[in-house]
């Protein structure tokens, strides 16, 4: 994995083979943060990164100049490697050790952009929840947006809060906004 920009532009993060982790790969991440930079100037937004693994699209975030970003993983290794990792590189990440769920239920905090990437093995009932917690839970901003990472065969444009995804090979990203009254 690689830092794409910033001001760790081009650091290369090796990742411990045993963590249960697929990071985002370098071309899917590229296109996600090319997306995201037309609708805000990351020094001005509030990030989560849900099923962070390996914390790669933390970094890529921090690195780009986000000041505020949680990275939330159920994975204790995970966890620890990011926190390791963020250390190391002198990056600003509260890494928690939470599952997704349990994060959304006890946090007050709003985001301008959260970034989910479940395992694959994920039912389309299961990101469905996930999608309806996050804005139940009004964890989003106003303005915010909410990006799934997922397999191609799972589609989501019949949610209400649906606004538009992208596919690059078996990969899929979906945008999530607040309906418009």
């Amino acid at each position: 994995m690689k830092i794409i920009s910033g001001s760790k532009k081009s650091y290369i993060i090796s990742a411990p083979k045993n963590l249960p982790v697929r990071p985002t790969s370098g071309l899917v991440k590229e296109s996600l943060f090319n997306i995201l930079s037309n609708y805000f100037n990351f020094n001005k937004v509030k990030v989560l990164d849900l099923f962070a693994g390996t914390g790669n699209i933390s970094y890529e975030f921090v690195s780009r100049g986000c000041k505020s970003v949680d990275s939330v993983d159920i994975n204790s290794r995970c966890t620890r490697f990011i926190r390791k990792k963020s250390l190391e590189l002198g990056l600003k990440i509260n890494v928690l050790n939470l599952s997704a769920s349990r994060f959304l239920n006890k946090s007050q905090s709003k985001y301008d952009i959260i970034f989910a990437d479940p395992p694959y093995q994920f039912t389309i009932e299961e990101y469905t929840d996930l999608i309806d917690s996050i804005f139940d839970l009004a964890s989003l901003s106003s303005e915010g947006l909410l990006v799934i990472e997922h397999e191609k065969k799972i589609q989501f444009s019949k949610h209400d809060m649906f606004y538009f995804n992208k596919k690059y090979g078996g990969t899929m990203l979906s945008f999530f906004k607040k309906a418009s009254l």
